[in-house]
């Protein structure tokens, strides 16, 4: 009995040893994450600027600083404590990325969200982008030489890299510039050939469409719940008929009732595998280009699995869409849009 019970406490002090190990590593790893992240954390600011002049009596009473705007009689102070990343969704199906040569042949970047985690509210926002967005595009050459800076749709931006981190720079730029020279930081940049292995890595994603329609053979109907996995993912998420007006509009919706709901089966199975991120992470590790490390990743996941996240938390950009001479055309409603910026990265002064 005595032999049998200094073996059993032998394999149970062994156990417990791997299991602080491995929560001891899993710190190690949060920690240097969280270090990284903000030892590179940019310091600058938007260059949103005020819509009304403050009163003398507010720049005096209120010590007015240099990141406070106003708008609509309020006064803002830009959050330096939010941090965004840049996600883009590239349409290659290639099984791992690859430096490319030639003239926009980086691929375009099809799906744009900025994720937006807020510690003082505790709350994880998404702002979609319309791909036809018109904005400030950098135009290079074959040889990677720059051209100039003409309008266009802001998908287009990440075509004219190399496809790896000089086309993800390329993006973010453009869409910080899109939102006041807004800070950035981090971006992925992610093949559509790994909306299967990402989606099916959740167990797959219900969906309840708003309308009938077909993509790629896969048919949907309105108010009928839909579990989307494999190929049927990738249609409900990437496809349209480029032939309809405002084709991108309506994938666009869709994309944002797909990531409510995959984001909040993100949150609810992280609470059983902590891992799942990381998981995912390399899963999709040939098929995408990111300047976020594995141990900046178990920082973020950590630090905001807990933040709401809800269908109100997702932004679309307003406006228009229309037919320009070859191709369509976004135009944003920018008081909207400003309004929306406002909201979601500043804080009101008191």
């Amino acid at each position: 009995m005595k032999g049998r019970l200094n073996k059993f406490l032998l394999i149970w002090a062994i156990l417990v040893t791997v299991v602080l190990f491995g929560v001891g590593i899993f710190e190690v790893v949060r920690l240097f994450g969280k270090t990284n992240l903000f030892a590179r954390k940019t310091n600058t600011m938007p260059a949103a600027v005020s819509t009304e002049a403050p009163t003398q009596e507010e720049e005096t009473a209120l010590q007015w600083e240099d990141d406070w705007v106003k708008h609509k009689g309020t006064i803002y102070d830009y959050n330096e404590d939010i941090m965004t990343f840049l996600i883009m969704g590239i349409d290659k199906m290639d099984d791992e990325v690859k430096e490319v040569y030639g003239e926009i042949n980086g691929g375009q970047a099809d799906a744009l969200f900025l994720l937006v985690f807020n510690p003082h509210d505790k709350t994880t926002r998404v702002i979609g982008i319309n791909r036809n967005t018109m904005a400030d595009v950098d135009i290079y050459d074959a040889y990677g030489n720059y051209v100039t800076t003409y309008p266009a749709q802001i998908a287009v931006q990440h075509g004219f890299g190399n496809g790896l981190e000089e086309s993800c720079e390329l993006q973010k730029r453009a869409v910080s510039n899109l939102f006041y020279e807004l800070p950035i930081h981090g971006y992925a940049a992610i093949n559509m050939s790994a909306i299967t292995t990402i989606n099916d890595a959740v167990g797959g994603v219900d969906i309840i469409p708003d309308e009938d329609f077909e993509i790629k053979g896969y048919e949907f109907k309105k108010g009928e719940t839909v579990h989307l996995e494999g190929e049927q993912a990738f249609a409900f998420l990437q496809g349209r008929d480029t032939k309809l007006m405002g084709s991108a509009d309506k994938r666009l919706d869709r994309q944002k009732k797909y990531l409510t709901a995959f984001i909040n089966k993100v949150i609810e199975a992280t609470e059983i595998n902590p891992t799942l991120a990381i998981d995912i992470y390399k899963a999709i590790s040939k098929q995408m280009v990111t300047d976020v490390s594995v141990d900046e990743l178990s920082y973020i996941v950590s630090t905001v699995s807990k933040y709401s996240f809800n269908m109100k938390n997702f932004y679309l950009l307003s406006g228009k869409t229309v037919m320009g001479e070859k191709f369509e055309e976004f135009y944003p409603d920018m008081d909207a849009m400003y309004d929306m910026f406002l909201e979601i990265f500043y804080e009101k002064v008191q």
